[in-house]
């Protein structure tokens, strides 16, 4: 234990571990991008910019109604939007203090489908069901490999059991959460729902937006499939494009609270009311790509802990960007880095496919 406490310190007290972290991801992601340039054939119109569809895939924190920035520009009236979105996250931290310890390991795939209808002039409707898997994954060998060969610390890691699936926290004495077998199931359930605030549609579109969203305690707390609790979040999010000489640049941005019922996950410690918001930018060069860079952060979900992944404000990096295949499809490609270590996963890999009706 503490060899391992250890390490994290040595992690924490590294200013440059995030961007040691993804400078080799940032390399792979652009030589890939370049390859895709020689040989992609061009679509007819320019790639929107709009947020990534995602946030904490945290296993204590997925589990809320946490919602994602969403686009600034509602659909039009009789106008559909469906996405398909998978997050899969590796998670390790192994935490203590004189009264609590924590353990997260193992690995989830978070598959989303999402719908939005313009149901009138400035305003769209909309649901997302998630499927939710647990288990040990299949990550960790190349995680180990991938931190030796750049000299970052494992953590605590490499000494414990491949592929493991093994959610655990102890206070006071006593087991208040072990999750050990892996399982799969419909997760929680979000009704949504947007109103146009304002948009200008000329040489430099700019938008502003109110969200709102309703989740239903659909999933299974037991497994951490769901959270128990009921959901309500309300959200401002905006953006502004503008021309360049080579493409287009839109700064987009959102901000919120989410206010939540009594859950079955930590129920004594769990939050009633949650602070969220995210920034971002987008660059598209070209008519057919574009490259994002998005921080996504909210206040902690959990109370009466000394421990980072409980009580901690959290803000996660995704970076990548959006490949348009035709007028009406999309590809999203991203990867999640904990920028406030030990409370997000270690990484996140995250596609989305985006198709208009």
């Amino acid at each position: 234990m503490l060899m391992n406490k250890s390490v994290f310190n040595e992690r924490d007290s590294d200013p440059n571990h995030l961007q040691k972290k993804i400078l080799p991801l940032n390399s792979f992601f652009i030589k890939t991008l370049f390859f895709i340039f020689l040989f992609y054939p061009y679509p007819l119109s320019a790639v929107e910019i709009t947020p990534f569809h995602t946030q904490n895939q945290s296993p204590l924190v997925q589990i809320y109604g946490l919602p994602p920035m969403g686009s600034a520009a509602i659909l039009a009236y009789g106008k559909a939007d469906g996405k398909f979105i998978l997050d899969h996250a590796s998670n390790y931290v192994n935490d203590s203090n004189p009264r609590e310890n924590i353990l997260l390991d193992g690995e989830s795939t978070r598959i989303i489908l999402d719908g939005r209808y313009g149901i009138a002039r400035g305003i769209e409707c909309g649901v997302s069901i998630p499927f939710v898997i647990l288990g040990g994954g299949f990550l960790d060998s190349f995680i180990e490999g991938y931190h030796n060969t750049f000299g970052f610390p494992q953590g605590g890691r490499d000494q414990a059991p491949r592929n493991r699936l093994l959610y655990q926290y102890r206070r006071d004495g006593q087991e208040r959460l072990k999750i050990d077998n892996s399982s799969y199931g419909l997760g929680d359930i979000r009704l949504n729902g947007a109103w146009q605030l304002h948009q200008k549609m000329e040489s430099q579109p700019r938008a502003v937006a109110l969200r709102a969203s309703l989740k239903l305690p659909t999933g299974d707390s037991d497994q951490l499939h769901g959270s128990g609790s009921t959901d309500f979040s309300l959200w401002v999010t905006a953006s502004d494009d503008s021309k360049l000489a080579l493409g287009h640049l839109t700064l987009f941005g959102a901000a919120g609270v989410m206010a939540m019922t009594d859950g079955k996950v930590l129920r004594d410690q769990q939050r009633n009311w949650v602070g969220f918001g995210g920034l971002g930018v987008g660059w598209s060069p070209l008519r057919w790509l574009a490259f994002k860079v998005q921080a996504n952060g909210h206040t902690p979900f959990y109370k009466d802990s000394e421990l980072r992944e409980l009580n901690a404000n959290s803000i996660q990096l995704t970076i990548g960007g959006t490949l348009a295949f035709s007028d009406q499809t999309t590809l999203d490609i991203g990867v999640t880095e904990d920028v406030i270590v030990k409370t997000a996963p270690d990484v996140v890999f995250h596609l989305a496919v985006r198709r208009n009706f």
